[in-house]
């Protein structure tokens, strides 16, 4: 199993990931070339070596021209969506890029209370930042790891001048981003703002986890350096390496129930599957006095249990739910994106025992059936996936 495990004692930031990822793939021409995809102007990329405290990493820089600098074009969420999705950049970057994107969105709209389609700043519409987001995930997809793990994230303490006055670290958009993830974080005496609500977004977006680094076979270390000059090395320090198969402890839940309507079941199904669900589903039972009822049945993470627990007694009429602890051995499984006869194709690509698999996804293949007016079926047809693999 291929992982990266990024160590954020020192903080993340946009730029910081870009280093750190572009000395695992060592190729920095590739970075160039697919953020061309992109089709913006008005700046250029400078890559090159600092040192930090005696730690040697790769800096990137994004420079952007001056009329760009001194009139600046703020856009909003639906503006870089737009940019994203316009692009020639692969699917697979697009939909990532978008996601970390969401997460900075919401997160300003929340501290500037506007909606979505009001937030107007430019933290997430200036140039830099949509390199620093759209760069980070055409380099996480090129890498293709099968996990992404984190250390508990280090921000510093005191305060920063920004566009709207001095205020206080975490800032107010890391703080919320934080708030609405999985993502454990703390500060230390470093008395400036180690994480930006970019680096927070993109640690928040790709971790599975936030841990101690697992036992595993280092093959490269990625080592990303900050602007900032401090006591600690400003060094994003990412490993990427081999993690053998384990068997993962789990927690299924159980409750029936029979006194709650369908509407409010599929409900609650979307909001468990939103805050980390391994998997959700309802079964057709009778219970006493022979009610139909549904039994509910969830599987999570041991650490999302408390939350998702709170979710079923909040939104369903339940008063008592089970637990068990189960394990299970999953397959290492990639992402990828096959050219097909149709259009492009995202499939897992499983292995096992040396055998590979692939498996079309759902959402790609529907809308390809649709855009070539071909039946859903023929996609599943053994003669087909063999014409198309």
């Amino acid at each position: 199993m291929k992982i990266l495990y990024f160590d954020c004692s020192s903080g993340i930031s946009g730029n910081m990931t870009l280093g750190s990822l572009l000395e695992i793939i060592g190729d920095e021409e590739y970075l160039l070339k697919e953020l061309d995809k992109l089709n913006l102007d008005g700046y250029k990329i400078e890559i090159s070596k600092r040192n930090k405290n005696g730690i040697t990493g790769t800096y990137v820089d994004v420079i952007l021209e001056k009329e760009i600098h001194h009139h600046h074009e703020h856009r909003n969420l639906y503006d870089i969506t737009q940019i994203i999705q316009k692009s020639e950049i692969d699917e697979k970057s697009k939909q990532l890029a978008i996601r970390i994107f969401m997460r900075v969105a919401k997160a300003e709209g929340k501290v500037h209370n506007r909606p979505l389609e009001e937030v107007h700043f430019h933290e997430i519409g200036a140039i830099d930042s949509i390199i620093d987001i759209v760069g980070t995930a055409i380099l996480i997809n090129k890498i293709n790891p099968d996990k992404i793990i984190s250390s508990v994230v280090n921000d510093g303490q005191g305060f920063i001048e920004c566009a709207h006055g001095i205020i206080s670290v975490p800032v107010p958009a890391t703080s919320e981003i934080f708030a609405n993830s999985n993502a454990k974080f703390k500060q230390i005496d470093i008395d400036t703002e180690l994480v930006t609500p970019t680096g927070a977004a993109i640690i928040c977006e790709l971790a599975e986890e936030f841990t101690t680094i697992p036992t595993i076979t280092t093959k490269r270390i990625g080592w990303g350096v900050g602007s900032k000059d401090l006591k600690i090395p400003n060094v994003l320090k990412v490993y990427y390496g081999d993690m053998e198969q384990t068997k993962e402890t789990f927690v299924v839940m159980e409750t029936n129930i029979d006194d709650c309507n369908g509407e409010v079941l599929g409900y609650t199904m979307e909001k468990l599957f939103e805050n980390g669900a391994l998997d959700v589903f309802y079964t057709p039972i009778f219970m006493k006095k022979n009610r139909p009822a549904y039994r509910l049945t969830v599987a999570c993470k041991i650490e999302d249990m408390l939350k998702l627990q709170n979710i079923i007694f909040r939104e369903t009429t339940t008063i008592g739910i089970r637990y068990r602890f189960e394990s299970r051995t999953e397959l290492g499984r990639q992402q990828i994106d096959i050219e097909t006869k149709y259009g492009k194709v995202l499939a897992k690509r499983v292995e096992n025992n040396g055998e590979i698999y692939l498996y079309p996804e759902y959402e790609s293949i529907r809308k390809l059936a649709k855009e070539n007016d071909i039946p859903l079926k023929e996609f599943y047809n053994l003669k087909e996936l063999e014409d198309i693999f």
